[in-house]
Parts: structure tokens; sequence; C-alpha cells
């Protein structure tokens, strides 16, 4: 059974699908006090679709942009993994550096993104990249060697400014590897 926080918090995620905007400006206030983690995907189907007005999409990218709880991480991720989710996972990249939060164990996710995604996601995910602290896990350096591997074996590399961006991805991975061995 759900505590009472999280039907409160349940309640809050309704209102953000409602048609008065009150309503919605009021929900998205509240989820800054009462929200936690599970919110962050409800958050994201709400931007979905392009639903909601525009002014709350950017309170909404706002309030995620200024989060600073690590146990958001997984969720960010999970967002950034949905299949159903994608068409907002640019605005979830950009959500990701703007954080103030660490996603270094993910580093592997991100070089996938890249080179799975759009030219401006492979963009986010290189300033994702260049600003995370580690420390890094061996396996997960070598997943990202791996995805890049697979990359330029069967990628369609016709976007030259893409391949541009995830050679320097692959630098950036070249040297964290390094600074591992070290």
């Amino acid at each position: 059974m759900a505590t009472k926080q999280q039907q409160k918090v349940n309640l809050i995620i309704a209102d953000l699908s409602s048609e008065d905007p009150k309503k919605v400006k009021k929900a998205i206030k509240s989820l800054e006090v009462h929200g936690n983690a599970t919110v962050i995907k409800p958050l994201f189907h709400a931007l979905k679709g392009g639903a909601l007005a525009e002014k709350h999409q950017a309170t909404i990218l706002e309030l995620l942009c200024s989060l600073k709880d690590t146990s958001v991480v997984p969720e960010v991720m999970d967002v950034l993994e949905d299949k159903e989710l994608l068409e907002v996972r640019p605005l979830a990249l950009t959500a990701v550096w703007n954080m103030k939060v660490d996603f270094s164990g993910y580093i592997d996710d991100f070089v996938l993104i890249a080179t799975q995604g759009t030219f401006m996601e492979a963009i986010d995910c290189l300033t994702i990249i260049e600003n995370m602290d580690g420390p890094y896990m061996e396996e997960n350096i070598l997943e990202s060697q791996l995805h890049l591997k697979n990359y330029l074996e069967k990628g369609d590399r016709s976007d030259a400014q893409k391949s541009e961006i995830l050679s320097e991805i692959a630098i950036l991975i070249k040297e964290i590897n390094m600074n591992l061995m070290d």
C-alpha cells in the first residue's frame, strides 16, 4: 500500500494532465516540495507529445535541471532507455548535463546513445561525458569502446558532423582508459 507521501505525489502527478493551466502550474510547484525520484518518469511522460503549454514544459525542464539528489540517476537513465520516451530524450539529455548529479557510472550508456541517436543527442552526450568526474569502472570503459567499435563497423557514417562528435568521444574514452591503467 502506498504511503501518505506517495499518495500525495500520485495526486500531484495526476494534476499534471489537467486541462486547467492553474492546476498544472500548482502541481509543478508542489513537486518541487513533495516530489521524489518516482516522479521523474511521469514528468517526462507529461512532456511527451507537447500536450503541456510551452511555459509549463519550460518549468518542468527547469525543475529537472535543478535536481541534486543522486537517487534520481537510475530513474533518469530509465527514461533515456525507454523506447516510448524517445521523443523527449533530447530534453532528458539537456536535464542531465544541467543537473548537479554525477552520471559517471553510466558513461557507456551515454556512448551508446551518442552512437544510436541524432547529431544533437551526440553533442549532448559529448557534453555530459566531458563533465563527468569519475571514478570509472573498467567494464564501463570497455563497453564504451565496444559501442564505438560497433558504430564504426556497422554505423551509418553519412553524417560527417556526428562522426566528428563520436571521434571526440572516442578520444575522451581513450584518455579515461589510459588514466585507468596508470
